[in-house]
């Protein structure tokens, strides 16, 4: 009767361990199994768990951004380029400065233009630099200017060395006779200073086939051979009024025997057209000779050029 209840206590008191021991193998089976199935299901349905998801989708934005910000790197270069000169812009810059180097380059291999009038004796002002046009147009033209001898009127041979060359020339070869070979000095002496005219004859080398009248002086002007006569505008005493039927006389008899140097003149001095130049002793005068000439008759005029200079300073000289 002793030994029954010892085993029976045994047994219940095993019975209780397995039970406990089974019960903690099961609860330990049991969190394996769910951590299991977590990731058998992300393997298995091909997504990725909350956290991984997060992540993908970060390191997706870090991607984007980072080609945004490349897109951005590149148009801030283009326009730093563009700021400072070393982009698109940069032709336009270069162009610009290299202009004032051409011009450098013109005017050290002798294309530039001279600054007119040319320096000499007496200061010329007014029309200069405009003869070209004209002798290559079919009609009459009138041109006006002056030139300023201030306090020094000039003296042979004393101011000799201040004439052009073509001056001294005509200063050493003489005219034809009268007391107009000074006038003529500086009627060349303008058109050389003022329209780079070169002295090719003077009044007694030039040829004629038939006698009759002559001009004073035969220049080249840009490649043209152009004749020139020479008149004054004065009367006595000088500042006597100078009336337009004066002037129209004067116009009259001249641009006549211009006419007929033209028609005469041999072949191989044969010019372009003529010049008539008339230096004019004050205003009044100047404004009578272009009164007179516009009231001419186109024939008389035909295609001449009238040139009127006006004297100014100390120039008794000259008339």
């Amino acid at each position: 009767m002793t030994l029954k209840p010892l085993r029976l206590s045994a047994l219940i008191g095993l019975a209780l361990l397995v039970a406990c021991s089974s019960e903690k193998e099961a609860e330990s089976s049991g969190v394996e199994s769910g951590s299991d199935a977590a990731d058998g299901q992300g393997e298995t349905d091909g997504s990725a768990s909350p956290g991984d998801v997060e992540e993908d989708s970060a390191a997706a934005d870090t991607s984007t951004e980072a080609d945004a910000g490349s897109g951005d790197t590149v148009e801030d270069t283009a326009e730093a380029d563009t700021a400072d000169g070393s982009g698109s812009g940069d032709t336009s810059i270069e162009d610009t400065t290299s202009e004032p180097d051409t011009t450098a380059d013109a005017e050290a291999d002798g294309s530039g233009a001279p600054l007119l009038p040319l320096p000499g004796f007496g200061t010329i002002t007014g029309a200069c630099g405009v003869l070209v046009d004209e002798l290559l147009s079919p009609d009459p033209s009138v041109i006006v200017n002056a030139i300023d001898f201030g306090t020094d009127p000039w003296d042979n041979p004393a101011d000799l060395a201040l004439l052009t060359s073509g001056g001294q020339e005509m200063v050493a070869d003489g005219n034809a006779g009268g007391s107009s070979l000074e006038s003529e000095i500086f009627s060349l002496e303008v058109l050389t200073r003022c329209e780079g005219a070169i002295l090719v004859k003077t009044e007694t080398e030039v040829v004629y086939d038939i006698s009759g009248s002559i001009t004073d002086i035969l220049v080249e002007i840009d490649g043209m051979k152009v004749g020139v006569s020479v008149t004054r505008a004065v009367g006595f005493p000088r500042d006597a009024v100078y009336t337009e039927a004066t002037a129209s006389a004067l116009l009259s008899r001249k641009l006549t025997d211009i006419q007929e140097s033209t028609a005469h003149v041999s072949a191989g001095d044969r010019w372009v057209k003529q010049i008539l130049h008339v230096i004019a002793y004050a205003d009044q005068h100047v404004a009578a000779m272009q009164a007179a000439f516009a009231g001419l008759d186109p024939s008389i005029k035909a295609d001449t050029i009238l040139w009127v200079t006006r004297s100014d300073g100390n120039d008794e000289f000259l008339y």
